[in-house]
C-alpha cells in the first residue's frame, strides 16, 4: 500500500481511502516528500489528535494526503523539514502536543491550547507574554515596533536585533486578534460559514470564499454551472488586479515617488468598483457561495465592464511604467530585501513572493480549478528575489489578469443564459476534501473533514501569509532597519489571515 492517497483540487475522498501511518513512518514520508521537491501545504490535527499532512506535487498536478495519530510528545519534523516549523508550533498551541527537538519552540500566537494543556512546560512563558530571542554582544541594540501602529492597519509586533542600522535578526509576533474561526466552523456548515470564510482575510474575500466552496462542493457532490465558474474567475482576477495595483502605489509612496502613489491609489479604488458592479460590494462580499454565485452578469453589464476595464488598464500601465522608468525608484528597490531560491524553498514560500525568487508555482496552473483548467496563463517568474523582483511580478500579474479578464468576459457573453447556482446538498460523512485557490498573495488552502453525521469535525485554513511571514523576517537579515517599511510592503502580508 502506498503511504499516501492522491487527491485532486476540489475533490473529496473517504477517510477510509487515506492510509493511516504509524507516526514514525508518517514523519519519514513527509520529510522525504519535501526533500523530493514536494511542498508541505498543510499539517494539522483534530480533537482526537488524528493528524493530516497535505503535500503539493506541482509537477504531477496532484496532492498527496497522509494520516497518522500524533503522540502527546513526538520528534519534531522541523530540524529536517523547515516547512513544518510553524505548523508544529500551531499543533502545540492548539492541542497541547509537544514537538520534541523543535529549534524554535515557543507560542505562535497567544491563545491557549484548545485542549487546556500546557504544551510549553516553561513557567517563564505566561499567557499573553512573548519570550523574544535576543542577539547578545557589544553595541547590539533592540528596536520594538508595534503591536499598535499608526493609521488603521491591524496589530502586529516586530522586534529587531540591530548593530547600528544593520538588522541581525527580526522576530515577528502576531495573534492579537484571534477570532477562533476554525473552531467556530466545527459542526457546520452553518448559515454564517460563508461569512466567516469571506472575512478570514478580508482583502482576499473571493480567494477564501472560492476555496471553501470548492471543498464543500466536493463533499456534497455539487456540480457548479459554467456561468458561475466564469463569474468567480472574473471576481478573483479583479481582486488580484486591485490589490497588486494598490501595492505598487504603496511601494511608490514608501520611497516618496508621489505620481505613481497617487495614480495607483485612485486606480485601486476603480478596480474595486468593478467588483462592486458584480455584486454590490467592492470587496466581493455575498458573491460566491457553495454551488455557484448569487449574481449573474447580463450582456449590458459585461459590455460596460469591458469598456471600463480597458480604460483603467491603460491608466494603470501609464502609472506603473512611470514607476519602472524612474532610476531613483529602482535604486531603492534593487538589491534590497533579497531572498534566494534555496531559502524560499526551505520555508515554503508561496505566491508572488516565491515567484520573485525564481520559484515556479501557481495554483491556477499547477492545480487548475473552474475555467483555469482550459486557460493558458503565463508563468510570471523573476530571479533576483528583491523588492524590485516582487514589484515586477505584481506588474506582470496585473497584465496577465487583464488579458484573462478580456477572454473571460467574452466567454461569459457567449454562454447561453442559464442558472448561476446549484443546490449544495448534504455533505458526505467521514470524508476529506481539499479546496485550493491562487489568491493574490498566493496559495489559499481549505481542508474540510466530516464526521459520521456528515458535519464538519475539522476545518483547516492555510492563508498564504502563514507561509510568507517567515520569508519577510529572513529577507530583513543584513538590511538597514530603515528599509523595513519598504520590504514589509513588498510582501504585504495579512495579520488576520495568519491568526484564524
Amino acid at each position: 500500500m502506498k503511504p499516501f492517497a492522491i487527491l485532486a483540487n476540489g475533490q473529496a475522498l473517504p477517510l477510509a481511502a487515506i492510509p493511516v501511518l504509524e507516526f514514525a513512518k508518517f514523519r519519514r514520508a513527509v520529510i522525504q516528500g519535501v526533500s523530493e521537491d514536494l511542498r508541505l501545504a498543510c499539517l494539522c490535527a483534530d480533537r482526537s489528535l488524528a493528524g493530516y499532512a497535505v503535500l503539493a506535487d506541482e509537477a504531477a498536478h496532484e496532492f498527496r494526503v497522509l494520516r497518522t495519530t500524533f503522540p502527546p510528545v513526538f520528534p519534531s519534523l522541523t530540524p529536517e523539514c523547515s516547512q513544518a516549523h510553524l505548523f508544529e508550533r500551531e499543533l502545540a498551541e492548539q492541542w497541547g502536543l509537544v514537538p520534541e527537538g523543535h529549534p524554535w519552540f515557543k507560542p505562535l500566537r497567544f491563545h491557549p491550547p484548545w485542549s487546556g494543556k500546557d504544551a510549553w512546560q516553561r513557567d517563564a512563558i505566561e499567557p499573553g507574554v512573548m519570550d523574544f530571542y535576543r542577539v547578545e554582544g557589544e553595541a547590539i541594540h533592540e528596536v520594538a515596533v508595534g503591536p499598535v501602529h499608526a493609521g488603521v492597519i491591524e496589530p502586529g509586533h516586530f522586534r529587531f536585533q540591530c548593530h547600528g542600522e544593520q538588522v541581525f535578526h527580526l522576530e515577528i509576533a502576531l495573534g492579537y486578534q484571534h477570532r477562533g474561526i476554525e473552531r467556530a466552523l466545527e459542526g457546520g456548515p452553518y448559515k454564517l460559514t460563508v461569512k466567516m470564510m469571506e472575512t478570514a482575510a478580508g482583502d482576499t474575500t473571493i480567494g477564501h470564499a472560492w476555496a471553501s466552496a470548492l471543498a464543500l462542493e466536493a463533499l456534497s457532490g455539487t456540480r457548479v454551472p459554467a456561468r458561475a465558474d466564469w463569474i468567480r474567475a472574473i471576481a478573483l482576477e479583479l481582486e488580484r488586479v486591485a490589490n497588486h495595483t494598490g501595492d505598487l502605489g504603496a511601494l511608490s509612496g514608501d520611497v516618496g515617488f508621489l505620481p505613481t502613489a497617487s495614480y495607483c491609489g485612485r486606480l485601486r479604488g476603480d478596480w474595486l468598483n468593478l467588483t462592486a458592479q458584480l455584486c454590490g460590494s467592492r470587496l466581493g462580499r455575498d458573491l460566491v457561495k457553495p454551488g455557484g454565485t448569487r449574481f449573474d452578469l447580463e450582456p449590458a453589464r459585461i459590455a460596460d465592464l469591458l469598456l471600463r476595464m480597458e480604460e483603467m488598464a491603460r491608466d494603470t500601465a501609464n502609472a506603473v511604467e512611470l514607476l519602472f522608468a524612474t532610476p531613483s525608484v529602482l535604486a531603492r528597490f534593487e538589491g534590497i530585501g533579497k531572498l534566494d531560491p534555496h531559502m524560499a524553498k526551505e520555508v515554503g514560500l508561496v505566491g508572488p513572493a516565491a515567484r520573485a525568487c525564481g520559484r515556479l508555482g501557481d495554483v491556477r496552473i499547477d492545480f487548475p480549478y473552474g475555467p483555469y483548467s482550459d486557460s493558458e496563463l503565463p508563468s510570471t517568474v523573476e530571479e533576483t528575489g528583491d523588492i524590485a523582483a516582487r514589484a515586477r511580478v505584481r506588474w506582470a500579474e496585473i497584465q496577465a489578469s487583464v488579458a484573462f479578464l478580456r477572454g473571460a468576459l467574452d466567454a461569459l457573453a457567449e454562454l447561453p443564459a442559464g442558472p448561476v447556482s446549484a443546490v449544495c446538498g448534504a455533505l458526505a460523512p467521514e470524508h476529506l476534501a481539499l479546496g485550493v485557490v491562487e489568491g493574490w498573495r498566493g496559495e489559499v488552502v481549505h481542508l474540510a473533514i466530516t464526521n459520521a453525521d456528515g458535519r464538519l469535525c475539522r476545518y483547516k485554513v492555510v492563508d498564504p501569509s502563514f507561509h510568507n511571514w517567515t520569508g519577510l523576517a529572513i529577507a530583513m537579515r543584513g538590511e538597514e532597519i530603515s528599509d523595513f517599511p519598504l520590504c514589509n510592503k513588498s510582501f504585504n502580508l495579512s495579520y488576520c489571515g495568519f491568526d484564524l
